[in-house]
């Protein structure tokens, strides 16, 4: 296992993220401004049931969070007695995991397990997926602008640390124990999350199984979310100050001197806190908050009117030498340690190209005030934002490409939730999901660049359509020559993408949720795997113009779907709802041969299909050796039930594996069951020897409660051990019954005589009599083979999982038929003389009475 898991019970590792969790909050609280934690409010609180999860279920929890939120807790109680010191060797598929992604599930089976390749790539890091094993009691606290504090209950102690991306780096690879690697510390932002639990991953999960065995486990979730009741604070405390920016049209971009074109001045606005004047000593920020609506091309943020506050040190020599540096954080509140951009405002603006779209922090930090001569001074300045925004139908670098915003529509099928995109212009017809690209190209490059001409397409991905998958698709006649860029909430670059494609041997391998199923000189074909609900960005790059006389005419689709590729031809599409039951999510049920999340992978080959096959339904041939004797015997009744019991079994299994189909399959399920069942006890009744009255009697019972066991969960492991107390309780009251009519002389007294000595001869004399009844009426040979062939046949039933089913059930097919073959012959054939009734005078009497007088 080389996935990323969090595992808290390493102490080594518990120590090291004590240390790093411990400085961060050190800079932390150093940034935060003085006072008490703020009041907050809970935005929501969740509390989900008690729920069951067998093998290979999962079942997803959508966490909402709002820009504004301050603290999200998590309290999961489950069942697991998971062994720690055995996940090393642990099979992926028997293991509980729980998982957490940011915008959309977690997909644990798509995970790239190569440690050559990085698991997080991309500016927003969509590929961020962490696991860890399941344990009993889970506790956390997560922030917005902090590590992740988080804590595991475990016998009373109490485990703290940063929450970081471990690798399990295998054995062979370091040639050494399982060893922890720290790669990289998480942080949550505002947005939609998800909770994934899993009861066991891997390719087997989606596999259609003839059997689901193993352990399950429940749990129960308790979620809440809290927020700063004070719209302008922010952080964990609730204790830091955040200036809203306020956006209005500007005609003057001057200012930085950076545009010539007028009709892109038109499209920039001007961001602006009401406070004019901003004021900070050393080390200290000003933090602000600035929301982005739209795809925008361009944002920058300068400063201006910078002085100090006391008179005497204003000077521009003074003031130069001041160093605000601004920090500047997407979703999150940003410090000199976190941040995704940053600059010295009084050098130079800070510029950002392709912004996302969401809110943005900002912290602004006056350092180097310690050259001044007076400790107290602080200084002041005036700071401003500009965001452009390209004409409508415009985008990339001087909004001098073409972009197009994609139009939705609903497609109408089995599968609910799918939709294609076309442009609103474009001369493409709606009854398709495909469009032509040449018309759609810019015409235009950046800088005189050729081979740097970009084509944007943006469409939305509306909210709960997070469990949808991305299909894309380029098709022409000749060579294509274009690369396709994916980001989302922002136009893509050569700099700043989520996934991409370039051709055959350059895309995003080390993406676990890009999948690429077809790539050809002349066409492409890949899925974005669960994909963020939101606004996504396509940029197509449009290389090697100079051969643009030689092209054919391109063809390109893009759809949301719900199962990748319709699960390879290979499974069945199904959808689902989060714990909530606001959110869908689609998901493959693969064939008996084919797993994966997209049925892609092949688990049972066509020659071991072909063998199981064989095994399964060949292996029911053993039901000859009951019926042939007992028809022998002419017990027809049992000669019935095994030869009905064969067939039906070899029936089921023909349709289980996907040979044949008799009848429906739930119908042949109930009937190879029901009848095993029946037969396993028949077997034991037969041993009895009552009248028919009796033993009718008792199979109509047995019928009955053979039935209710095959009709509900039919193939659990405790039904084998109830059919055998059933049969032997059926054995005991037959025994009984003969007991009562035919050895009356032989019974216990109600009122044992006042002599120990006599009554413990009585009962003494009973046992002897009926140990030598029991070896005359039974071959004890046959009896003890019987018994060691129904104990194989028990333990074939419980070694069953779902990987050697096949194996093991045909075993069960063989012994549990010689079993029973043992036992019909085990049953002597003798002629007792105790099963005829003594002479009796008074039966005389009354028969002589009963005739009619003559006379």
């Amino acid at each position: 296992m080389a996935f990323n898991l969090i595992l808290w019970y390493q102490p080594n590792l518990v120590l090291i993220v004590f240390v790093l969790f411990s400085c961060s909050f050190c800079v932390f609280s150093s940034t935060d401004e003085a006072g008490g934690s703020g009041e907050t409010f809970t935005v929501s609180s969740f509390s989900y049931p008690e729920t069951r999860l067998r093998p290979f279920d999962l079942r997803y929890i959508r966490v909402d969070l709002p820009p504004w939120f301050s603290v999200l807790s998590i309290a999961l109680n489950s069942n697991v007695d998971l062994d720690i010191s055995r996940i090393e060797t642990a099979s992926q598929s028997m293991l509980p995991i729980i998982c957490f992604r940011d915008g959309s599930p977690p997909l644990p089976d798509a995970l790239n397990i190569s440690m050559t390749n990085s698991a997080i790539s991309g500016i927003n890091g969509l590929d961020v997926e962490q696991c860890f094993p399941m344990q009993k009691n889970i506790t956390m606290t997560l922030t917005n602008n902090q590590v992740l504090v988080a804590k595991r209950i475990d016998d009373d102690e109490l485990v703290q640390g940063v929450m970081c991306a471990i690798d399990l780096v295998p054995q062979e690879l370091l040639g050494s124990h399982l060893s922890l690697v720290l790669r990289k510390c998480s942080f949550i932002s505002p947005g939609v999350w998800y909770i994934g639990l899993f009861n066991g991953i891997g390719p087997t999960r989606t596999q259609s199984k003839m059997i689901i065995r193993g352990p399950a486990y429940s749990f129960i979730a308790n979620i809440s979310v809290e927020a700063c009741a004070n719209s302008m604070m922010r952080g964990n405390f609730c204790n830091s100050t955040v200036y809203p920016l306020s956006c209005t049209s500007s005609g003057n971009y001057n200012a930085l001197a950076v545009m010539a074109n007028t009709a892109v001045m038109e499209n920039v606005v001007t961001c602006r806190s009401s406070f004019k004047m901003f004021c900070g000593h050393e080390g200290v920020p000003n933090f602000f908050s600035l929301d982005i609506m739209n795809v925008a091309e361009e944002l920058t943020f300068t400063v201006k009117d910078v002085r100090f506050n006391t008179t005497s040190l204003n000077s521009s020599s003074a003031a130069n030498d001041v160093h605000l540096m601004c920090f500047v954080r997407h979703g999150a509140m940003p410090s000199a340690t976190l941040y995704d951009y940053t600059s010295d405002l009084n050098k130079v603006p800070l510029v950002i190209h392709s912004p996302l779209i969401g809110r943005w922090y900002i912290s602004i930090v006056p350092v180097n005030l310690t050259t001044t001569r007076d400790s107290n001074a602080g200084v002041c300045y005036s700071m401003v934002s500009h965001l452009l925004q390209c004409p409508f139908g415009k985008g990339g670098p001087n909004c001098t490409m073409n972009s197009y915003m994609l139009q939705t529509f609903v497609r109408r099928g089995p599968t609910p939730f799918e939709s294609y995109y076309l442009p609103v212009s474009g001369g493409a017809s709606h009854d398709s999901a495909n469009f032509p690209l040449e018309p759609l190209l810019s015409n235009s490059s950046y800088n005189g660049q050729p081979d740097n001409i970009w084509t944007f397409f943006l469409l939305d991905i509306p909210r709960g359509g997070a469990g949808g998958n991305i299909h894309v698709q380029l098709s022409s006649d000749v060579k294509i020559n274009y690369e396709i860029y994916a980001r989302f909430g922002g136009l893509p670059s050569l700099v700043s993408w989520d996934y991409y494609y370039v051709n055959k041997t350059r895309r995003s391998d080390s993406s676990m949720f890009f999948k690429l199923y077809d790539s050809r000189d002349d066409k492409a074909d890949f899925y974005i795997m669960y994909a963020r609900e939101g606004t996504w960005g396509f940029g197509l790059r449009h290389v090697n113009t100079s051969n643009d006389s030689l092209k054919g005419p391109t063809i390109m689709s893009i759809s949301l779907e719900r199962c990748p590729k319709h699960c390879s031809s290979h499974g069945e599409c199904k959808f689902s709802f989060d714990a909530s039951g606001l959110t869908s999510y689609s998901f493959c049920s693969c064939d008996r041969n084919h797993g994966g999340f997209d049925c892609s992978i092949e688990i049972v080959t066509h020659q071991g299909h072909v063998r199981q096959s064989i095994f399964l339904i060949v292996s029911n041939a053993a039901a000859i050796l009951p019926a042939y004797w007992a028809l022998r015997k002419k017990a027809l009744a049992e000669w019935v039930l095994f030869t009905s019991s064969g067939i039906s079994s070899g029936l089921y299994h023909a349709c289980d594996v996907g040979t044949w189909c008799a009848l429906s399959y739930n119908v042949l399920q109930f009937m190879d069951f029901w009848l095993s069942f029946m037969a396993v006890i028949s077997t034991f009744l037969y041993l009895a020897t009552i009248d028919e009255v009796f033993k009718r009697a008792i199979h109509t019972v047995i019928a009955i409660l053979t039935a209710l066991l095959a009709a509900t969960k039919a193939t659990r492991s405790s039904n084998i051990l109830l059919v055998i107390v059933i049969g032997a309780l059926g054995l005991l009251i037959g025994w009984l019954i003969e007991i009562s009519t035919k050895y009356r002389s032989l019974s216990i007294p109600v009122r044992f005589p006042l002599n120990l000595h006599l009554s413990f001869q009585t009962i003494k004399t009973w046992i002897i009599s009926l140990v030598r009844t029991l070896l005359r009426r039974y071959n004890l040979a046959y009896a003890m083979a019987g018994f060691a062939a129904l104990a194989m046949a028990a333990v074939s039933w419980t070694l069953e999982t779902s990987e050697n089913y096949w194996f093991w059930h045909s075993f069960w097919h063989i012994t549990i038929y010689t079993s029973s073959f043992f036992f019909l012959c085990s049953k002597a054939n003798i002629v007792d003389s105790e099963n005829h009734l003594p002479a009796n005078g008074n039966y005389e009497l009354t028969h002589q009475n009963s005739l009619p007088r003559s006379g």
